[in-house]
C-alpha cells in the first residue's frame, strides 16, 4: 500500500502536480531518505538545474533585551541580565561601515530581540541612518514578531508601520518568528509575542507593499508531523495569494540553553534532509529553498543540495542567536569557502544579490 502511494507521489510530482495533505504526511513517513532527495532534486532541477545561490551579508542584533520570553529561544535575556547588551545607532553604524570596506558586500540582516522600552522611532533611524550612510546595501531587516510589536508601541497600523520602515530604507524582511503555526505549539512556547495569524497577516501586508519576505518553519521540540506540514500548506495558500516570499528556510531547533533542553534533543541529520525535500516538494510556488548552513552545519547543507535546496544563504558574518542555543558551526565563511563547498557538490556557485538578481557566476 504504501509502495502505491510512493509511486502516485512520484507520478504527480513529474506531472508537476500540487501534492496533498496526506501526500506530505506520507512524505514525511518515508524512510527511503535516497528516493525522497531524488525527488525533490528533480523539483529543484526543474526550477533552478544546477544552480546553487549564496551572498555576501552581514548580520546585525541590535539588542538581546527581549519581553517575550520564549521557551524555545536561549539568546534573549532581560535587561538585567549578565548576557544583555544593546547598540546604539553609532554602534550599529560603525560596525555596517567597517564591514561594508568589503566591496562584495551587499546585504545587512538585522533582527533582535522586542526591547521593552525603546521607541518605534529608533528602530526607523536605524534603518533611515544606515540608508544614507550606506545606500548601495540592500536593508533586510525585522521579523514579523518585530512588526507586530512595533505596532503595538507605537499604536500605528502594521500597514503605517511596514510603510513608515520602507520610505525609510527597508528593502526585504527575513522569515524569522513563524515558529511553528500551531496554536497550540505557540501557547505552550511563545505565548507573548505575535500569534500565527498575526505573523501571516503581516506577511500579506508587507508583500501587498511591494516589500518581499522569506518564510521559515523550527522543526524538532514539541511540534507533530501534521503540525508541520499544515505549516508548510499555510505557507503554500499565502504564496499562491501574494506571491511575495522569496524562499523558504526549514530551521532544526537548536535546545542547548533553552527552556527546553530538559525536553527535547537536536534532531538528527536524516531528519533535516527529509524536510528540506519535504519543503521543495510541497513548496511548488517558491522558487528557492534555502539550506541555512549556520543551523544545518555546513557539510549537512552541503547534503541538502542534493536534497532539494538551492541556496546555502550566505558569508553572515556574527550569528548570535542559533549560536546562544550551542550551535558549534562558523559564525561566519568567506566567499571562497562557500564557492568550494557548493562545486564540491558538482553544482554551479552563483553569487545573488537580496532579490535574487545574479552577481557572477563560478
Amino acid at each position: 500500500m504504501l509502495q502505491t502511494t510512493y509511486q502516485h507521489i512520484a507520478a504527480r510530482v513529474a506531472r508537476g502536480e500540487r501534492l496533498t495533505r496526506e501526500d506530505g504526511l506520507a512524505l514525511l513517513g518515508c524512510n527511503d531518505l535516497a528516493w525522497l532527495g531524488h525527488l525533490a532534486d528533480t523539483v529543484k532541477q526543474r526550477l533552478s538545474g544546477k544552480y546553487v545561490y549564496f551572498n555576501v551579508n552581514r548580520h546585525i542584533n541590535l539588542t538581546n533585551i527581549c519581553l517575550a520570553k520564549c521557551r524555545f529561544c536561549a539568546f534573549g535575556c532581560d535587561a538585567k541580565s549578565s548576557q544583555a547588551y544593546f547598540l546604539s545607532k553609532e554602534n550599529v553604524i560603525d560596525i555596517a561601515s567597517r564591514s561594508a570596506r568589503d566591496p562584495d558586500l551587499r546585504e545587512l540582516h538585522i533582527v533582535s530581540g522586542l526591547h521593552p522600552d525603546w521607541p518605534f522611532d529608533y528602530y526607523v533611524d536605524i534603518i533611515r541612518s544606515l540608508k544614507a550612510a550606506l545606500p548601495h546595501l540592500h536593508l533586510k531587516a525585522f521579523t514579523a514578531v518585530e512588526i507586530c510589536h512595533f505596532a503595538q508601541i507605537s499604536g500605528q497600523s502594521v500597514a503605517a508601520v511596514l510603510q513608515t520602515l520602507k520610505e525609510a530604507g527597508l528593502d526585504s524582511m527575513p522569515g524569522g518568528g513563524a515558529e511553528i503555526f500551531s496554536e497550540r505549539v505557540r501557547q505552550d512556547l511563545c505565548p507573548h509575542k505575535a500569534s500565527a495569524a498575526e505573523w501571516l497577516e503581516i506577511a500579506r501586508t508587507a508583500h501587498n507593499l511591494g516589500i518581499p519576505t522569506n518564510a521559515t518553519m523550527l522543526y524538532g521540540h514539541i511540534e507533530t508531523a501534521e503540525e508541520r506540514i499544515d505549516h508548510l500548506l499555510t505557507l503554500r495558500d499565502l504564496q499562491d495569494e501574494t506571491g511575495g516570499f522569496q524562499t523558504f528556510l526549514a530551521l532544526p531547533f537548536h535546545p542547548h540553553n533553552t527552556g527546553l533542553a530538559n525536553e527535547v534533543k537536536r534532531v538528527s541529520a536524516w531528519e533535516d534532509l527529509k524536510m528540506v525535500a519535504v519543503s521543495r516538494l510541497l513548496l511548488d510556488n517558491f522558487r528557492h529553498v534555502k539550506a541555512y548552513w549556520i543551523m544545518l552545519t555546513l557539510p549537512v547543507a552541503q547534503l541538502a543540495l542534493g536534497f532539494g535546496a538551492d541556496d546555502i544563504d550566505g558569508t553572515v558574518t556574527e550569528e548570535k542567536i542559533t549560536h546562544a542555543a550551542g550551535a558549534r558551526t562558523a559564525q561566519h565563511l568567506d566567499k571562497e569557502t562557500l564557492i568550494a563547498t557548493i562545486r564540491q557538490t558538482g553544482h554551479t556557485p552563483v553569487e545573488r544579490d537580496s532579490v535574487y538578481n545574479i552577481i557572477k557566476k563560478y
